[in-house]
C-alpha cells in the first residue's frame, strides 16, 4: 500500500468511479475501512430481518436457529469472493452463481432482493459518515454504489436506481412501508444477537446485549422486541466508535489488504472451503471445485 496515511484516498481519486468501481470498492473495504464495513454490513443484514417476508423466510429455513455461525460465515465468504477477487474473476462468477442458486430455491420478490442490496449501500455509507477515520468523497460513494449495482445486475435484480442517493432513499422508503413486528423476525433477530454474545464470551452476556441494542435504532428494536439501551449507554457507544476512528487516523497505513478469511468472527472453515458448498444445504453445484485453502496471515 502507499507510504502515507492518505495514499489510498489519493489513488482512488485517480480512478474512474464506474469503470474502476470494483477496484475502488476493494480498496475501501479491504484497506481503508475493513473493520468498519464489516460491522456496518452486519447491521445491514440485521435490518433486513425486520421485513416480515425476509424474516419469515430466514426463520423458516431454521439456519439461524440451528447454525447461526455457519449462516454468518457463508454470507460473508460469498460476498467477499466477488469483492476480493473481482466479480468477473472465476471465483467471483462462481460465488454469484452460488448466490443465485440459493436464492432461486425460494420465492423471493424482486422488491425484497433490491431492498437487501440497498442496505449494503445505505448502512455502510452512514456508518462511515459517523465513525469512519476519514470522510468518504462523492467519488467513493458513486463507486461503492456502482459496484453493488453491478452485483445486483449479475443477480438478476431489476429496476435498480441510477444513483446511490436514490438507492438510499429507496431503502428508507421500503423500511418505512414494510418494517413490522413478527414472531419470526424476532426469533431471527434474537438468534443473531446471541451469536454476537457468543463471540464476546469474555464479557458478561447482558452487557453485550445492551451494547448490541445501543447500535440499533428504534424501528429495529421495536420489530425484534428488544429493550432500548439506556441513553447514556447509547451515547457512550457512539463516543467510543468516534474515538476509535480518530485513533485509526493516527495509525500507519495498512500494509496489505485484509481478507474476510482472516476475520476472527469467521470460524466455520479453518481448513478452507468450497464456494459451491456454501449455503443453507451445502449441496454442491454441478462441476464442483476444489476447496479454497484457509487464509493464513
Amino acid at each position: 500500500m502507499g507510504s502515507h496515511r492518505y495514499a489510498v484516498r489519493d489513488r482512488i481519486a485517480s480512478l474512474h468511479p464506474e469503470r474502476d468501481c470494483e477496484q475502488i470498492a476493494r480498496l475501501l473495504v479491504t484497506v481503508e475501512f475493513p473493520w468498519d464495513v464489516t460491522r456496518a454490513l452486519e447491521l445491514a443484514l440485521y435490518r433486513t430481518y425486520c421485513v416480515p417476508s425476509i424474516g419469515g423466510l430466514l426463520d423458516a429455513t431454521q439456519e439461524f436457529a440451528q447454525r447461526p455461525q455457519k449462516r454468518y460465515d457463508d454470507t460473508s465468504l460469498l460476498l467477499a469472493e466477488g469483492l476480493e477477487q473481482g466479480l468477473d474473476s472465476p471465483q467471483g462468477r462462481e460465488a454469484v452463481r452460488r448466490i443465485n442458486q440459493i436464492h432461486h430455491r425460494f420465492d423471493i420478490s424482486n422488491d425484497d432482493m433490491r431492498y437487501v442490496l440497498s442496505t449494503f449501500v445505505a448502512v455502510p455509507l452512514r456508518w462511515l459518515d459517523r465513525f469512519g477515520w476519514r470522510p468518504l468523497s462523492d467519488h467513493e460513494r458513486d463507486a461503492t454504489y456502482n459496484y453493488y449495482r453491478r452485483l445486483g445486475h449479475m443477480m438478476g435484480i431489476r429496476d435498480l436506481p441510477p444513483t446511490w442517493q436514490q438507492m438510499v432513499a429507496l431503502s428508507d422508503a421500503y423500511e418505512a412501508a414494510h418494517f413490522r413486528p413478527t414472531v419470526a423476525s424476532a426469533q431471527v433477530g434474537t438468534a443473531t444477537r446471541e451469536l454476537f454474545v457468543g463471540w464476546m464470551w469474555f464479557l458478561p452476556a447482558p452487557l453485550v446485549r445492551i451494547g448490541v441494542h445501543a447500535l440499533l435504532d428504534e424501528p429495529v428494536l421495536r420489530v425484534f422486541g428488544f429493550r432500548p439501551a439506556p441513553r447514556p449507554v447509547r451515547a457512550l457507544a457512539a463516543a467510543a466508535l468516534r474515538a476509535r476512528g480518530r485513533l485509526v487516523r493516527l495509525l500507519p497505513p495498512r500494509r496489505r489488504p485484509h481478507r474476510v478469511t482472516e476475520s476472527w468472527t469467521v470460524r466455520s472453515y479453518p481448513h478452507g472451503y468450497a464456494v459451491d458448498a456454501l449455503g443453507p444445504d451445502g449441496v454442491p453445484l454441478p462441476g464442483a471445485t476444489q476447496p479454497r485453502p484457509a487464509q493464513t496471515s
